[in-house]
């Protein structure tokens, strides 16, 4: 599928896959919390402006198939949130695609750390972050886990 894939950067036209390429993923495994409802609702303001960035994968005839964030939290700390893929194309390799681009836009930014917060059954999708470098980080996770009160995994990009 990778093939037929491109990233899109952030438009206001696309908003609306974010939240709901999000909301998605994360209502069919946990509630929707405060702090993703303030990011889902209001991407522009709470991740574009402080200076992060949103890329989405689109499909040459299934249009936005996925969507993930990179998050602004520091003068260079930088946290990989709001990663989602449509259930319907989920197994295709669309997560591996837009994580690549992703972890290559936090390079270009000199994101340290790069870091992600998680829960420990979203298996495939640490399985994912594993393969591309991430390792877990007991100090990710003293420092920022709190966020989340879903968050049981804390992982930090080595490369």
């Amino acid at each position: 599928m990778n093939n037929s894939l491109t990233i899109r950067e952030y438009s206001e036209a696309l908003a609306p896959h974010f939240r709901d390429i999000n909301a998605e993923w994360i209502s069919s495994m946990f509630r929707l919390e405060d702090t993703d409802r303030e990011v889902l609702d209001n991407p522009g303001a709470k991740i574009i402006e402080p200076g992060g960035v949103i890329l989405f994968a689109e499909h040459e005839t299934l249009g936005i198939v996925g969507a993930c964030a990179l998050q602004k939290t520091g003068a260079t700390r930088y946290e990989l949130t709001k990663m989602g893929v449509r259930e319907s194309v989920r197994g295709q390799k669309v997560g591996e695609f837009l994580l690549s681009a992703v972890i290559k836009r936090a390079l270009a930014l000199k994101a340290d750390p790069l870091y992600l917060l998680t829960n420990s059954i979203c298996t495939p999708a640490i399985h994912l972050y594993e393969k591309l470098g991430f390792v877990h980080d007991a100090q990710i996770m003293e420092q920022y886990g709190a966020r989340y009160a879903r968050c049981d995994v804390a992982m930090r990009y080595r490369g």
